[in-house]
């Protein structure tokens, strides 16, 4: 695949650039602020984007915002961003801007090299990728009016393994189940949240949503 990188750090872009490399892909570029990322990903149109959510000058979220002007102008742009800690906001206006090939991980997620260029190819091939850490902090934290109140413990374990990013087939290993028990929870799911016919990878997104609230 064909790669663009953002981050101010040099180090993080060469150690990116030669993983991905050791991985069969191609970094056609590395950038290190939110403005070079926009040009050079719709000038370039990769096949993903790897971005840091801080950059300068701000060290906020310049990355986050320049994913989303990405997205104004090519929606269906594949973006797999990166962040010291979890933010959850973030995770939330990512997904909202569009209905797949998105991801949001932990840097330190990238030294488990063989989950880190898994979450490469899902994100690349119009997946969802949301670190588990994130997953973990929505699931430990408690609301009044909470959307997900009517999913079984099982429903609830296939939703948190869908916001990693997992396929039916990598759910059902994980939990020692059959695929169709998988999709079985999964079009339960969907008709407890009230998803509708929406084709199925919006469905899938939507109700990470509603798993972020």
């Amino acid at each position: 695949m064909r790669i663009l990188i953002a981050d101010d750090s040099v180090l993080l872009r060469e150690g990116l650039t030669l993983i991905l490399g050791d991985g069969g892909h191609e970094v056609i570029a590395g950038v290190d602020n939110g403005d070079d990322l926009v040009h050079r990903a719709l000038a370039r149109k990769p096949d993903l984007v790897i971005s840091d959510i801080r950059m300068p000058p701000s060290h906020t979220d310049e990355g986050l915002r320049a994913a989303m002007t990405i997205r104004e102008q090519w929606p269906s742009a594949p973006i797999l961003l990166l962040s010291q800690y979890v933010v959850l906001s973030y995770a939330t206006e990512l997904l909202a801007s569009g209905s797949g090939a998105i991801g949001y991980l932990l840097k330190e997620r990238v030294s488990d090299i063989d989950e880190f260029l898994d979450a490469v190819e899902r994100v690349a091939h119009g997946g969802m990728v949301l670190d588990p850490e994130v997953v973990a902090q929505v699931m430990g934290r408690g609301r009044a009016a909470d959307p997900l109140a009517a999913l079984t413990p099982r429903e609830r374990e296939v939703l948190e393994l869908m916001a990693e990013g997992h396929t039916n087939a990598g759910i059902a290993k994980r939990l020692v189940v059959t695929e169709g028990a998988v999709e079985k929870h999964t079009q339960r799911i969907f008709a407890k949240l009230d998803l509708g016919t929406d084709a199925e990878v919006h469905r899938r997104v939507t109700a990470v949503l509603t798993l972020l609230g």
